[in-house]
């Protein structure tokens, strides 16, 4: 994967499927191609999903500063 190989793809799922990652290896096999694709091309939502992620995180503090405290059970 590292290194961009998609020929490399089928004979991992095979060697996963006999792994702990047996549904994973399920999951990458029902959507092949995509996966095929995400590995060939150079495309990335990194900076997307940072800006997401950060947006995300500011909302749940906004959230848990309005709300009352919650007392501990006794």
């Amino acid at each position: 994967m590292r290194q961009k190989a998609v020929i490399d793809l089928p004979p991992w799922i095979e060697k996963a499927r006999k792994t702990l990652v047996d549904s994973l290896a399920n999951g990458i096999a029902r959507d092949e191609a995509a996966v095929r694709a995400g590995i060939a091309l150079d495309w990335s939502y990194g900076q997307t999903d940072g800006q997401i992620t950060k947006l995300k995180l500011v909302k749940r503090q906004m959230i848990t500063r309005g709300s009352a405290p919650v007392a501990a059970p006794m």
